[in-house]
């Protein structure tokens, strides 16, 4: 059976990656509106996304939108196969497949 993943399981990461992994193919998030999605503060949020980019599991695209910055996050094909392979732990456990 496969582990969880101890990177994608803390509670904050796990929301992260399950934004970023509803969205279609190489969709990302803006960091505000993950910010409301998880509830996080700022620095919150953003040494969680650092973690997650640190194990290659997002990319962090920073650009200016006129002149405010706007960071954008996308998970990467590694995220979302690291996170089917968390969820698929996480739905063997509630069908009680594994010990």
């Amino acid at each position: 059976m496969a582990e969880l993943d101890d990177i994608i399981h803390q509670p904050l990461r796990l929301k992260i990656m399950a934004a970023l992994n509803s969205l279609p193919g190489a969709a990302g998030l803006e960091f505000s509106r993950l910010k409301k999605l998880t509830g996080a503060t700022d620095g919150n949020l953003g040494a969680h996304i650092e973690t997650l980019a640190k194990a290659g599991y997002v990319s962090v695209d920073k650009a200016f939108v006129g002149k405010k910055p706007q960071t954008t996050v996308t998970a990467t094909a590694a995220g979302r196969g690291a996170f089917a392979r968390h969820v698929a732990t996480l739905q063997e456990i509630i069908a009680g497949r594994q010990v």
